[in-house]
């Protein structure tokens, strides 16, 4: 049987100028962009110990889980460094939501990108209960 192997891109629409949206993925969560526009992410980019994986989830109707946002998806990015990354983010002005918080599977924040769709940062660890915090 054929199967899903893999996300092969995130693609959203903006809801004003989708090329200024880009600037300030690259400009705040640096996102490097190709001339298309867009990026390309590739797991030899990532130093993570799990080695790279990304998570698929569906949520239920009545979930509060991409609040404040109202869009009904929400992206989950691997970050490389939580703490620096959020110390840039509050430095260029960028309200961080939630977090930071620590889980079995690493640390995770959340921000709001100038759309209003609720971003995840996630820096990946190894699954440890240790990790837990709270």
């Amino acid at each position: 049987m054929a199967k899903i192997t893999g996300i092969g891109g995130v693609f959203f629409k903006s809801t004003g100028d989708s090329a200024a949206l880009a600037a300030w993925y690259q400009q705040h969560l640096g996102l490097q962009l190709e001339p298309f526009g867009g990026a390309i992410l590739r797991w030899p980019d990532d130093s993570a110990e799990d080695l790279g994986l990304t998570v698929w989830s569906v949520a239920k109707p009545d979930s509060k889980w991409f609040s404040p946002s109202a869009a009904p998806f929400m992206i989950n990015y691997r970050v490389d460094n939580l703490g620096e990354l959020l110390e840039q983010l509050r430095a260029g002005g960028v309200e961080i939501v939630g977090g930071p918080e620590s889980h079995e599977n690493g640390k995770f924040a959340w921000i709001m990108d100038p759309d209003g769709n609720k971003v995840e940062l996630w820096e990946p660890m190894l699954w440890d209960d240790k990790n837990k915090q709270g």
